[in-house]
């Protein structure tokens, strides 16, 4: 239990808490319908796709990155200012994305929606475990992982219904004021069941008339702007930026004020004052490292073209920085009086095997959520990249079943049998992938394919973050509930990046054996049927080498579950 919470059952706060991590999760897929109309909106055609790339990878960045110091600091502060100051920051991040300015400034704001979003679930994963004993928590932490992979089916359905209706900047004005309204009603939740102190009402008011003054700045709604009178308020008064209009001037005001309200209230909003305890109590420097060798992994496998290359052209320099920091990194934990991890926090082999177990289960996922729909593409969905993707909503939609399954039973079963069970089920998932062929997808066979896929890696979601809570001191649940997110995350960058190398190797190797098109069809080498039908085999064959190879790493999974994740009590760890 942190410092600043009382031992009470603040139900209210969890329940929010995970309506903000569902929606921070959707809010990752929501860019898949979305990107082309937000290219087109800062000058880049369908066929500069490389360079969006930074709109995907930014996100991505700023959700790993900084997790481990967001983790830290909610066992240092507790876990509802950082529910809420994730929150502002994903709410900060739509706002700017929103604003459009250029490419630069979208990727700034996904950077700080990826911050916000991802500063949620180590938070909320803690409260659980604040909440609940080690063995009531299975339910609840089913209820997390359900949520959070309810987002992945929702993201894209959400990003559809307002682009039938509006522009892609309302997706992010939306997030705004549902980002900001979670926070009030987690803040004003958390206040009531005793949680949290008391906060500064007249800076929250101060702080929401800021963004909503900066967001008419930027926004430029037409209703208003378009007018004689209202429109005035844009129009420079000075130089021709439009900070010097008077609502440019007003939204400076505003946050001005709301500055040197936080720095001198009795009960600050966000409490900016503490971070020079907070500098004292945690190793920033070894945060900074830790971010930055996240940060070269990201940028090495994310920004790839992996039917180019495994790597980004600068993808051996990020990966050669990032090892770097990471001996920086280990070399701070040693050194500093206040690591970033807390010595022993992660001895038990549970602890350290969810970690393992997370990181070759995201290896395995990513597989799914990216090839599934290739195959579609490839057969039965040829002209329809819509249709493509619909087909994984089988597997999706069975996430969030199979998690809240997972949380009911591993409060019966031991976590290390459960998950590997899970893992199995996903790898003969897999297996039965590798066997499909053009018209598989469109039997009910497919479907029961993708749903045990689906099922088990729900099932072992639960299980994983249990075996972790478990074996850690409540002292660390932050920090260790962050690393098995961030081993998650990065399981996925370098699993996609590693099964497309596979992938295309043995593509390589079936095409090498294809008679020539002048062979095939000597009269109309041009246009050769038989050629193209060999093509399009030879892409299945690298499918299923993708799919057999992510088989393997469920396999690992199941196998590192089994071995590791027997929770024994965590050794007693101080702050």
């Amino acid at each position: 239990m942190t410092q600043t919470e009382a031992p009470s059952t603040p139900r209210t706060t969890l329940a929010l808490a995970c309506v903000a991590v569902g929606f921070a999760a959707a809010d990752t897929y929501v860019v898949v319908l979305a990107l082309p109309d937000m290219m087109a909106g800062v000058g880049l055609s369908i066929d500069e796709l490389q360079r969006a790339a930074p709109i995907v990878s930014g996100f991505l960045l700023g959700y790993v990155a900084m997790l481990p110091l967001i983790g830290r600091v909610a066992d240092l502060r507790g876990r509802l200012p950082v529910l809420v100051f994730s929150l502002v920051v994903f709410a900060l991040g739509s706002l700017v994305t929103a604003a459009s300015l250029d490419l630069s400034t979208i990727v700034l704001g996904r950077f700080l929606q990826g911050l916000g979003g991802g500063g949620l679930v180590p938070a909320t994963l803690a409260l659980v475990a604040d909440i609940w004993p080690a063995d009531r928590r299975g339910v609840p932490l089913g209820v997390v992982g359900a949520v959070q992979e309810l987002g992945s089916v929702l993201g894209p359905l959400y990003g559809a219904l307002v682009l039938a209706v509006w522009r892609w900047p309302a997706i992010f004005w939306i997030n705004l004021a549902v980002g900001l309204v979670l926070a009030v009603a987690i803040a004003v939740a958390g206040r009531r069941d005793g949680r949290a102190r008391p906060r500064d009402v007249p800076g929250a008011v101060a702080l929401g008339l800021a963004f909503l003054l900066f967001g008419l700045l930027v926004g430029k709604p037409d209703v208003l702007a378009s007018q004689v009178t209202w429109g005035l308020a844009w129009v420079p008064m000075v130089g021709s930026s439009v900070w010097w209009s008077p609502l440019g001037l007003a939204t400076l005001a505003v946050a001005a004020g709301w500055l040197v309200r936080e720095l001198t209230a009795e009960h600050p909003l966000l409490d900016l004052r503490s971070a020079g305890d907070l500098s004292r109590s945690t190793d920033l420097l070894g945060a900074l490292l830790l971010g930055l060798a996240l940060a070269g992994v990201v940028l090495a496998f994310a920004t790839a073209d992996p039917e180019v290359a495994v790597l980004s052209p600068l993808g051996p320099w990020l990966l050669l920085g990032s090892a770097l920091a990471t001996a920086g990194f280990a070399w701070r934990q040693r050194r500093a009086r206040h690591p970033l991890v807390p010595r022993q926090a992660l001895r038990a082999p549970a602890a350290w095997g969810s970690l393992a177990v997370s990181f070759f289960v995201g290896a395995a996922l990513i597989a799914a959520l990216v090839d599934v729909p290739i195959f579609a593409r490839l057969t039965v969905h040829p002209d329809s990249q819509l249709g493509a993707a619909l087909v994984l909503v089988r597997f999706l939609a069975a996430l969030p079943v199979g998690a809240l399954l997972g949380g009911y039973l591993v409060r019966r079963f031991s976590a290390a049998p459960l998950t590997a069970v899970g893992m199995l089920a996903a790898a003969a998932s897999f297996a039965a992938m590798t066997q499909w062929h053009r018209e598989s997808l469109s039997g009910a066979g497919a479907t029961v394919t993708l749903v045990l896929g689906g099922l088990g890696f729900g099932v072992a979601i639960a299980p994983v973050n249990a075996a972790l809570l478990a074996a850690t001191s409540s002292a660390v649940h932050g920090v260790a509930s962050a690393l098995v997110v961030v081993a998650r995350m990065v399981g996925m960058l370098v699993g996609i990046s590693g099964l497309t190398t596979i992938g295309l190797a043995r593509f390589y190797a079936v095409e090498s054996g294809i008679p020539k098109p002048d062979v095939l069809c000597p009269d109309t080498p041009g246009n050769c049927p038989a050629y193209t039908s060999a093509l399009k085999d030879a892409g299945l064959a690298q499918l299923h080498a993708v799919f057999a190879g992510a088989a393997g790493c469920a396999l690992v999974a199941a196998v590192l579950a089994l071995l590791l994740l027997h929770a024994r009590p965590p050794t007693h760890v101080t702050r």
